[in-house]
């Protein structure tokens, strides 16, 4: 995984856990909701791109 991408995928993360959070503080289910979907997404591209990388060694 390269930098750029692990930085890319760190800042949708920590996007999502301020989403969350901010839906959390004004009772916004739906921008909470979408928080923990950004939070999913980078988690899953983050174990794919570790995955590709296990196979390149």
């Amino acid at each position: 995984m390269s930098g750029i991408d692990k930085a890319k995928n760190k800042a949708e993360e920590l996007g999502g856990k301020a989403k969350e959070k901010f839906g959390q503080a004004t009772g916004d289910k739906d921008t909470e909701a979408k928080g923990r979907t950004e939070q999913s997404k980078s988690s899953l591209k983050q174990a794919g791109e570790k995955v590709k990388d296990a196979f390149k060694h």
